[in-house]
């Protein structure tokens, strides 16, 4: 009896002690959650802070970004911002009629184009095109292989055309070339390629005539083909813009990288040391990717995504707008959550620490998420990151970070544009002044709603209640490619 009692009473024990243990490992985890809680909130605050951009911040960006362009135009290499002359001095009218081509070369993949031109009244008539991939052995190959390429699909394009385009016998094809690497321009129709980017790494082109190139190798395909009009990507979409609008000024790239152009006055431009234009005016490749300043909100994160790229101590303000970073950015935020405040719990998961895997796309999925319970957020966090099972505290924890980024980079963008204003001098409140059209393309503008509506808004608050209403950020769609058909045409008339 004795015994069987110490035995009940041993074991009476043993569970009190377990569920006190019980009880003291749960008030240990809630009160570790707390604990982790309070961290995410630090770290969310202390990242929105950084990340603030106060309109009196933006305009000093704005100040900034003015002061540099024109000490870039003042001489070469007297700004970050290199201020390219790119020979462009006629812009669109529409008055061009015929049949032109657009070459649109800047990364993996290429697109020819056929535009049909009508005059004003009929405007484009017609327009095909078809994207073709670059095999990756071409990217580091030659310049004779990378051409001959390129030339093979446009005179594969060519002979598939239908009656409908046919050009009087004797009719040499005129070829618009958006060539999207840096490129020192020396005439609408030649520019030697200063360096590749986006991973072609073909050595003996660099200094090399890339219309030369071109040239070239549509005559080995025996195409009587010629090019008219070497221009990047901006500058087409400005060209674009001015044709469906004659009040364009500015165009802007927001996608995988980031860009501007703009019209300026030759007689603004001292480092051109050519004669003066007709029309008195030359448009501007800024590439104000590598745009600087300290007035830039820059945070750890920024730091060490720009130390571990590919171009450390470049195209810094592209990295903080463009669809390359941002997606790129919330990764290593996420990943220093997840290490400080175990937000995906304790252990790290093993693809959020892995570079770029986490692209702007799904970052602005996530952001644009209106479930009530944050469904594509889940979603994509388990596609992307393969984190399986996540709260509802932890998923409206991304979107802020999300919001974060998003909201910065496209307040930096809306400076940006108000920089190019002020330096045109269309910021000041002048009675009936000319309405200002700014043309964008891009996929982050185009996409991501949330950044655009941002963009547009604050760009709005920098200019005031009574100039607002005459700058006009207009979408020119799929504007590269038909730009340069249409600056071909311009040329093939002037």
């Amino acid at each position: 009896m004795r015994k069987a009692a110490a035995l009940a009473s041993a074991a009476m024990a043993a569970a009190a002690v377990a569920v006190v243990s019980t009880v003291l490992y749960q008030r240990q985890r809630r009160a570790a959650k707390r604990s982790e809680r309070a961290v995410e909130a630090v770290l969310l605050r202390d990242l929105q802070e950084r990340c603030a951009v106060p309109v009196e911040l933006l305009r000093q960006v704005a100040d900034a970004m003015a002061a540099e362009m024109r000490a870039g135009l003042a001489a070469e290499g007297g700004s970050d911002l290199q201020m390219l002359v790119t020979y462009v001095d006629s812009l669109p009218s529409g008055d061009e009629k015929g049949v032109f081509y657009a070459l649109d070369l800047g990364g993996t993949n290429f697109r020819v184009l056929r535009v049909q031109l009508g005059g004003k009244e009929r405007r484009v008539i017609k327009q095909d095109s078809k994207g073709i991939s670059i095999p990756r052995h071409l990217m580091s190959s030659s310049s004779h292989e990378l051409f001959d390429f390129v030339a093979t699909a446009l005179a594969k394009f060519v002979a598939s055309e239908g009656e409908d385009c046919y050009l009087p016998e004797g009719t040499q094809r005129e070829l618009g070339f958006t060539f999207s690497f840096p490129v020192k321009q020396t005439s609408i129709a030649s520019g030697t390629l200063i360096k590749w980017t986006k991973s072609f790494a073909i050595d003996e082109m660099v200094g090399k005539d890339v219309v030369d190139e071109l040239n070239m190798a549509i005559r080995r395909q025996g195409l009587d083909m010629k090019v008219t009009a070497l221009v990047n990507d901006t500058v087409g979409t400005l060209a674009a813009g001015r044709y469906v609008d004659h009040d364009t000024i500015a165009a802007v790239i927001l996608g995988t990288g980031s860009n501007a152009a703009y019209i300026d006055h030759a007689h603004a431009i001292p480092k051109w040391h050519g004669s003066l234009p007709k029309s008195g005016d030359m448009v501007i490749n800024m590439e104000w990717g590598d745009f600087k300043s300290s007035h830039l909100p820059l945070t750890e994160f920024d730091q060490e995504l720009d130390a571990e790229s590919l171009n450390p101590g470049e195209q810094i303000y592209e990295k903080l707008i463009s669809g390359m970073y941002m997606g790129e950015l919330v990764r290593r935020i996420l990943l220093k959550m997840a290490r400080e405040a175990a937000i995906f719990g304790d252990n790290i998961p093993p693809k959020l620490e892995r570079p770029y895997i986490l692209r702007t796309f799904d970052m602005l999925m996530m952001h644009h998420d209106t479930s009530s319970d944050l469904r594509t957020v889940a979603n994509k966090l388990k596609e992307v990151l393969g984190i399986e099972h996540t709260s509802f505290t932890t998923r409206k924890l991304v979107v802020d970070v999300c919001e974060a980024i998003a909201t910065r980079g496209a307040r930096l963008a809306a400076a940006g544009i108000y920089g190019i204003i002020q330096k045109l001098g269309q910021h000041s409140d002048i009675p009936n002044r000319r309405r200002s059209v700014i043309a964008v393309d891009g996929g982050v503008y185009k996409y991501y709603t949330f950044f655009s509506q941002c963009m547009e808004s604050t760009l709005s608050d920098m200019l005031g209640q009574e100039l607002a209403p005459s700058v006009v950020i207009k979408h020119v769609n799929d504007s590269s490619g038909v730009g340069a058909a249409l600056l071909a045409a311009s040329y093939t008339i002037a």
